[in-house]
């Protein structure tokens, strides 16, 4: 199972994202993640920075695979959306996860305040079809789990499903039905919660900003000891 952490976005400039990036690349994790809000979920007084050009600069500095979690349809048209992750492949080829989500009812104050047209449901998954086409053969493509509509859609596509804060057991009920990752805030145990992620079938686990980095490498080196002996 790879380990992952979502960086802090949330700011007036990128300088936090950038040592968080570092922190997780000399822990030795696998990758690291970006948030595409216009602001923080509820919070609309506070910064949010655009994901694509703060990842593309840390997979510049650092080997890490680098994506969004998630980045939405509809904010832009599917074309634009397309170009902005192959852009990113540009900087870091063969590193980069194109996480997509379709949005629900908590990201609609978004669009309304920048005057984004609201697509409706079945619209917004067939956004998420044309971009899982466009891309899937050159990286991995993630759907973040929402309506059932929604995964049954990851499962008959092959796309990886990516449920938030869900409990193991939730995770494994949906990894007998295909690839799975599970993304979150760090439990009081990460240990036991990352052990059970991985018997659940979890091929990722993305943690929030908020996480200990160095919990997950010692999860890991001990994992890896685990192995050979």
């Amino acid at each position: 199972m790879k380990l992952g952490v979502l960086l802090p976005t949330f700011r007036d400039s990128a300088h936090d994202a950038f040592d968080a990036a570092r922190a997780a690349f000399d822990a030795r994790l696998d990758g690291v993640f970006a948030y595409d809000h216009l602001w923080p979920m509820g919070t609309p007084e506070r910064p949010a920075l655009e994901p694509f050009g703060v990842l593309a600069v840390v997979a510049r500095r650092y080997d890490l695979v680098v994506g969004t979690l998630v980045a939405r349809v509809g904010l832009a048209s599917t074309e634009h959306l397309v170009e902005q992750f192959n852009t990113l492949e540009y900087f870091a080829p063969g590193r980069v996860v194109a996480a997509l989500g379709t949005g629900d009812k908590l990201s609609v104050a978004e669009n309304r305040a920048y005057g984004l047209h609201l697509y409706e449901p079945d619209e917004r998954r067939a956004m998420l079809e044309a971009t899982w086409r466009a891309l899937h053969e050159t990286m991995p493509v993630w759907f973040g789990a929402g309506q059932r509509a929604t995964n049954e859609l990851a499962h008959q596509l092959g796309a990886t499903l990516n449920l938030w804060d869900v409990t193991p057991d939730e995770l494994a009920r949906e990894s007998a039905r295909g690839p799975t990752n599970w993304a979150g805030p760090a439990p009081k145990d990460v240990a036991a919660h990352l052990d059970a992620l991985e018997r659940a079938g979890a091929t990722w686990a993305v943690f929030s900003p908020q996480t200990d980095v160095k919990l997950l490498m010692e999860w890991r080196n001990t994992s890896e000891k685990s192995r050979f002996h």
